[in-house]
């Protein structure tokens, strides 16, 4: 098996696949290898009698994910979170598989792993659980369709605060907001989980694909007029051109806090 291969887990019991991301020396870090181990285990599924998809993290760990691999985004003059960038291939691939997948999270999620979570069509978390979303850290111009993935998912209130502050949301403010399904003690997890997924896989499984992706399609395919969208992705140009950018991405790298000027 393959390095890359090895960075998601894939265990199939009962209609039910386990996916689990193997990059603890990251901190499960979304770099391009482990995305692109996560495209290619969702795709093997799709040729198996498959119900349910249950994504998590190893039992032991404290971070869920890390987020974006800062060391492997486009430092500048590159849109540095476009159409083929792994982790929008990532967020795709889950949102348009035919079966629904539900995130298991313990431990906190970072950044653009975060928008991974909330691409799933569940989520069920334990007390250690927490979401922050972080591209005003890095002066980083967050694309339009991850906005679009927050407004389908949170109150507008919410969404500012958590961009504006990169503070994380805890577990049960969380389940306050309705973010997450279910917050249950950590020790009961695995198993409400894992019968959540089995009240699902014993149901119609072409009744429940064509309702997952109508909705998607009903919740995905919002029209935004031409000359808005190239106005917006004008003012995203500026910012990741800009030396904020730059100075938030060698900040991180650096260790330190970073200075933005505004320019």
């Amino acid at each position: 098996m393959s390095d890359a291969a090895q960075m998601v887990s894939v265990e199939v019991k009962d209609r039910i696949a386990t996916l689990t991301l193997n990059n603890a020396a990251k901190r499960n870090a979304l770099t391009r290898a482990l995305l692109d181990a996560l495209i290619a285990a969702l795709k093997s599924l799709k040729a198996q009698d498959v119900r349910v998809v249950i994504l998590r993290a190893p039992a032991d760990a404290t971070v869920w994910s890390a987020g974006h691999d800062i060391k492997e985004l486009p430092h500048g003059h590159e849109d540095p979170l476009g159409y083929a960038d792994p982790l929008e291939r990532a967020l795709r691939a889950i949102r348009e598989f035919p079966t629904p997948v539900i995130a298991m999270v313990h431990g906190t999620v970072w950044g653009g792993a975060f928008d991974l979570v909330l691409s799933c069509d569940m989520i069920v978390a334990d007390e250690t659980a927490s979401f922050a979303i972080t591209p005003v850290n890095l002066g980083l111009p967050y694309n339009t369709t991850g906005l679009l993935h927050f407004i389908g998912r949170l109150p507008m209130n919410l969404i500012k605060e958590m961009f504006f502050t990169a503070t994380p949301l805890k577990a049960e403010d969380a389940a306050r907001w309705h973010i997450v399904n279910h917050l249950v003690p950590s020790a009961e997890l695995e198993g409400f989980t894992l019968s959540l997924a089995e009240g699902m896989a014993a149901k119609a499984p072409l009744a429940v694909a064509v309702i997952k992706e109508q909705l998607r399609v009903l919740t995905d395919y919002q029209p935004i007029a031409a000359q808005v969208f190239e106005r917006i992705q004008d003012m995203r140009r500026k910012v990741y051109d800009s030396a904020d950018f730059q100075e938030g991405i060698n900040a991180f790298l650096e260790k330190r806090k970073a200075v933005f000027t505004g320019s």
